[in-house]
């Protein structure tokens, strides 16, 4: 299910409470980790573990040649989150290529 960036909040708990797969459309780069964590905050809200990772890591480190501080701290989010969560209910992907946030259900 795909939703726009200005109904997340609102739908998204629904979503996750429900275990169903969805799609953030239209979600500026700058507002990726702040969404990505306030999806992690509800997921584990309901006794749920999940996964953060970027998608296309190649952007990533494009974006940290940019702005270096930004890119490792993508890397050892990406990092800690695999090492924390071994079976994830939830993977969390931000995809900056292409403006999206997809949240999976895994189990």
């Amino acid at each position: 299910m795909k939703i726009n960036y200005a109904d997340y909040k609102d739908v998204a708990p629904q979503l996750i409470a429900e275990h169903e797969s969805f799609e953030i459309c239209g979600v500026d780069i700058e507002d990726m980790f702040d969404i990505s964590g306030e999806l992690e905050k509800i997921i584990e809200k309901q006794y749920l573990k999940c996964r953060i990772y970027t998608k296309n890591r190649v952007v990533t480190g494009l974006a940290g040649l940019l702005n270096p501080a930004w890119g490792i701290l993508s890397l050892a989010t990406i990092a800690a989150h695999n090492i924390v969560t071994l079976s994830p209910d939830y993977e969390i992907a931000r995809d900056l290529a292409n403006n999206r946030i997809e949240v999976v259900w895994k189990n």
